[in-house]
C-alpha cells in the first residue's frame, strides 16, 4: 500500500515511500523463508570502495526497510585520522548518517543462506534543520544513481560497462613454474592450477545474479574473470561484490587475493579496464547499425573527446594509490603511457573495441566504480555538450609517440594537482565528496613522502664515502 507523500517531501521520504511496496517486501520476505536467512548486512561504499555496515537480526527486515541503520559520518574516510591527528569528514562530533536499503539489492549469500544483505543509499538524519532527509553527500554509491538518472532524462542516453578485474592470488600451491624468459599468460595448465579458486568464484557470482562469461590466467598468480557488461550502476554495485566474493574464497582456501595495482617489479599489474558503451533504448550509439568496420558514430567520437580531455584530471581515482602508478611507469606492460585513444590498440589509453565499445584502460584494481562511473558520466557529458575532438586515432605503439592531450600524471601527487584544477571532474562529484577524496588522498600521500623505504636503505645506506 502506498500514500500520498506532502509537497514538502524529503529524498528519505520518498525512498521510504518506495520501500512501502508491499509486493517487494512479501518477495523478500519469501526469500528469507526459504533460504533460512537469519541475519541481514545493511552495508554501503567509502570513498575508498570500502564496504561498511552493519548486520541486523532479519526479523527487523520491516523495521529497517522503514528506519534503516545509523553510522557515524566519519566511517565514509573508513575512520581515517590524519597526520595532524584530525578525524577525516567532520571529526568526533559528526553527525550520524541514515542508510536505507535498496529493496531491489537484497541477495542471500550462497557461502552462508543463513545471511543476507542489501546495498543501502544514505541520508541525512531527519533531526538536522534544513538538510534533514537529504542525500548525504559523500555517499558514492547514491552519488552515481543521481547522476545517471539525471543524465539519462537530460539525453536520452545509459551508458553500460563492464570491468575486467585483474587481481593477484598468493598461497599453498599456487607457484607459477615457467621458464624466466617465457609469460605464463592463457597457459591452460595454470588454470587448472587455479581451479578451486575459479570454480568457487565463478559459483557465487552467479548465485549472486551475474553472467559470468570467461576468464584466463595472465601472469604469475593473476586471475581474470569476467561478467557481461550491463547498466553502469549495476556494474558498480556488482565489482564491489565480487571484491566480497574473493576475500571469502580466499578465507575458505586458504589463500591470498589481493587487489594491489602493482604487486612487484616486472610484474604485471592489476588493472580494471572499464569498458563503455552508451544506449538508446536497444540501440548503442557509438556504432552504426550495419557497418563492419571500426568506426565511431559522432555522439561516440564527442564522448571520447570528454572522457581523454578530462582523463588526466580523473587519475587520482582511476590510479587511487601510491602503489598505482609503478603500473603506468613500467612501460610495455599494457598499461598506458598517455592519453590517447586507436583502432583496436592495446597501447592507447582507450581502445575502440570491434564490438563497439571504448575500453577505458586508465582504472586499476582497487579503483573505486562509483566515482570512476561517475567522473566518466560528467565527462562524456562534457564532450556531448561541447561536441569535443578527440583527434585521429594512434597509429602504431603509443610508447614511441606524443599525444595531444594533458600529459599522464606519474604519481598520486601530481594526480591530485590535476584533480584539484578541473571543474568538469569536481561537479560530477560534488564539494563535499571532492573535500573528503582530496583530503584522505593528500594525507595519503603525504605519509607515504615521510615513509624510509627498502629502496633508500638499499641505494643509501652504505654509499657513502
Amino acid at each position: 500500500m502506498t500514500t500520498t507523500l506532502p509537497g514538502s517531501a524529503t529524498a528519505l521520504d520518498e525512498h521510504r515511500e518506495r520501500n512501502a511496496d508491499r509486493a517487494a517486501i512479501e518477495a523478500i520476505e519469501k526469500r528469507i523463508a526459504d533460504a533460512g536467512v537469519e541475519y541481514i548486512y545493511y552495508q554501503a561504499v567509502t570513498v575508498t570502495g570500502r564496504v561498511i555496515g552493519k548486520v541486523v537480526p532479519a526479523e527487523h527486515l520491516l523495521r529497517n526497510v522503514e528506519k534503516g541503520v545509523h553510522m557515524h559520518r566519519t566511517v565514509m574516510a573508513d575512520f581515517q585520522v590524519d597526520r595532524a591527528g584530525n578525524l577525516l569528514g567532520g571529526g568526533t562530533q559528526a553527525a550520524e548518517f541514515t542508510a536505507l536499503p535498496d529493496l531491489d539489492t537484497f541477495a542471500v549469500l550462497p557461502w552462508d543462506t543463513s545471511v543476507a544483505r542489501f546495498f543501502c543509499r544514505l541520508y541525512e538524519p531527519e533531526h538536522r534543520l534544513e538538510i534533514g532527509g537529504q542525500p548525504l553527500t559523500t555517499d558514492v554509491r547514491g552519488n552515481l544513481l543521481r547522476l545517471h538518472k539525471d543524465f539519462t532524462a537530460r539525453t536520452g542516453l545509459e551508458l553500460r560497462s563492464g570491468c575486467e578485474p585483474e587481481m593477484t592470488w598468493t598461497g599453498p600451491g599456487l607457484e607459477a613454474r615457467h621458464r624466466p624468459d617465457d609469460s605464463p599468460a592463457y597457459r591452460v595448465d595454470l588454470l587448472e592450477q587455479s581451479r578451486p579458486i575459479y570454480q568457487k568464484v565463478i559459483s557465487y557470482a552467479k548465485a549472486l545474479g551475474f553472467t559470468m562469461i570467461e576468464g584466463d590466467y595472465e601472469d604469475p598468480g593473476q586471475i581474470e574473470l569476467n561478467w557481461m557488461f550491463d547498466h553502469a550502476d549495476l556494474t558498480a554495485d556488482r565489482l564491489i561484490t565480487y571484491r566480497q566474493i574473493c576475500r571469502q574464497v580466499g578465507r575458505e582456501l586458504g589463500v591470498k587475493p589481493s587487489f594491489m595495482p602493482k604487486p612487484a617489479t616486472g610484474m604485471m599489474g592489476n588493472g580494471c579496464h572499464h569498458n563503455l558503451s552508451l544506449w538508446r533504448g536497444d540501440e548503442n550509439v557509438l556504432a552504426e547499425p550495419g557497418r563492419r568496420e571500426l568506426h565511431l558514430t559522432d555522439i561516440g567520437m564527442h564522448a571520447l573527446g570528454g572522457i581523454l580531455t578530462h582523463a588526466a584530471a580523473s587519475m587520482a581515482v582511476m590510479g587511487p594509490t601510491v602503489n598505482s602508478y609503478k603500473r603506468y611507469w613500467d612501460s610495455g606492460q599494457f598499461a598506458p603511457s598517455q592519453i590517447n585513444w586507436g583502432m583496436d590498440n592495446k597501447t592507447c589509453t582507450v581502445r575502440l573495441s570491434a564490438n563497439g565499445r571504448l575500453e577505458f584502460k586508465l582504472p586499476d584494481a582497487m579503483v573505486n566504480p562509483y566515482l570512476s562511473h561517475a567522473i566518466l558520466l560528467g565527462a562524456i557529458s562534457d564532450g556531448l555538450d561541447n561536441r569535443i575532438d578527440p583527434g585521429a586515432a594512434q597509429q602504431g605503439s603509443s610508447y614511441d609517440s606524443r599525444a595531444r592531450f594533458a600529459p599522464l600524471p606519474l604519481n598520486l601527487g601530481e594526480a591530485l594537482d590535476s584533480f584539484s584544477a578541473d571543474r568538469v571532474v569536481k561537479d560530477a562529484l560534488g564539494p563535499e565528496l571532492v573535500e573528503l577524496y582530496y583530503d584522505y588522498k593528500a594525507d595519503e600521500w603525504a605519509r607515504f613522502c615521510g615513509v624510509v623505504t627498502d629502496w633508500e636503505h638499499m641505494m643509501y645506506s652504505e654509499d657513502t664515502p
